[in-house]
């Protein structure tokens, strides 16, 4: 029975066309949106202003590290929006052909170290991270924050010997809150949304890396017109404030 059930709900997510099936009544059509996992809190705000202003358009999420999305995509993936946390990886979708138009950039983020509430390595600087026995976490460096803490490391020629290197920013934030690292290089939005569940530390040297995030709707995406209407929500001014609010810089 629990096969059954698990079977029925992926149809349905897959189908998402307005069928009926597994006798849960009409499912809304939806558009798929592949986005960096740092959007993940405040795209999903957006998505509910999304859906008041589209009534029916349901909105289906995949977040992951932005050069992750990028093979999934290259490899045949599809989706009708691309919403990356840096150019490198949006510029080898657009590379492949598979951007329709081009990409518009709408944020802006800097990178923040975080560590278990009331910092009790006193992690003070980006250079600390270099610290004997301090057990760090980053982003792996084909990901775009992995690309930036590299850029600040080699800049500043801080060592950083990681404990290990994580798939996207959720992960390193994860390994900090759970106690499995004593410091993680993370998204200044990321430690934001965090709380107090964390210390954070911000350094200067981060201005040295902002990464600019850019959106697009993809050339065989299944809903073009919805997809270009979530990407203007975005991009528009009430998306800005909500990216503002989130902590997201400017483009």
């Amino acid at each position: 029975m629990g096969r059954a059930r698990a079977v029925c709900s992926a149809v349905v997510f897959m189908l998402a066309a307005g069928l009926t099936g597994c006798g849960a009544g009409p499912v809304p059509p939806s558009i798929t949106v592949f986005a960096a996992a740092s959007l993940e809190a405040v795209f999903t705000e957006i998505a509910e202003q999304f859906k008041v202003d589209n009534p029916g358009v349901a909105v289906a999420f995949n977040f992951a590290g932005s050069s992750d999305l990028a093979t999934q995509l290259a490899l045949g993936a599809r989706a009708d929006v691309f919403a990356s946390a840096n150019t490198t990886q949006m510029d080898k979708v657009a590379q492949a052909g598979l951007v329709d138009g081009s990409a518009v950039p709408f944020a802006t983020n800097t990178l923040a170290i975080v560590t278990a509430p009331g910092n009790p390595h006193h992690v003070r600087s980006f250079a600390d991270l270099a610290l004997p026995g301090l057990a760090v976490v980053v982003c792996q460096e084909p990901v775009p924050c992995g690309a930036a803490t590299s850029k600040v490391a080699q800049a500043t020629g801080v060592e950083i010997t990681p404990v290990s290197e994580e798939p996207d920013v959720t992960d390193v934030l994860g390994k900090v809150t759970t106690g499995q690292a004593d410091a993680g290089v993370v998204y200044r939005t990321d430690a934001l949304h965090a709380g107090d569940k964390v210390a954070t530390i911000e350094f200067p040297e981060a201005a040295g890396a902002v990464n600019t995030y850019p959106i697009a709707v993809l050339r065989e995406a299944p809903r073009p017109g919805p997809g270009r209407a979530f990407m203007d929500l975005v991009t528009g001014e009430q998306g800005s404030r909500m990216l503002r609010a989130a902590g997201f810089g400017k483009p």
